[in-house]
C-alpha cells in the first residue's frame, strides 16, 4: 500500500470509531426506560438521604421522634396524601373512559 492509501484507511478507521461513539450516545439518550430507572434511583437516594438528615436532626434535638405533637402532624399529611391518590386515580380513570 502507498502512503495516501494508508492515510485514507486510518481516516476511515477514525470515522468508524467516531460514528460508533455517536451511535452509542444516541442509543443511551433514546433509552427512555433506562433513563427513567436511573432518575428513580437518584430520587430514591435523595429521599433516603433526606430521611437520614431528619432523623439526625431529631436525635440532635434530644427529643423522641414520636412524641404527641409529631404524631398529630403525621395524620393530616397522610390524609392529604391519600386524598390526592384518590383524586388522581379518579382523574386517570375519567380520561381513559373518554379516550
Amino acid at each position: 500500500m502507498t502512503a495516501p492509501e494508508i492515510e485514507i484507511e486510518q481516516e476511515i478507521e477514525r470515522t468508524r470509531e467516531h460514528l460508533g461513539n455517536t451511535v452509542e450516545e444516541l442509543t443511551a439518550r433514546a433509552d427512555v426506560r433506562a433513563r427513567a430507572r436511573a432518575k428513580a434511583t437518584e430520587m430514591k437516594d435523595r429521599a433516603t438521604e433526606a430521611a437520614a438528615q431528619l432523623r439526625q436532626r431529631h436525635l440532635a434535638e434530644d427529643r423522641p421522634a414520636r412524641d404527641g405533637r409529631h404524631a398529630r402532624r403525621r395524620w393530616p399529611v397522610a390524609a392529604v396524601a391519600a386524598g390526592a391518590i384518590v383524586v388522581g386515580s379518579a382523574l386517570v380513570r375519567r380520561r381513559r373512559r373518554k379516550a
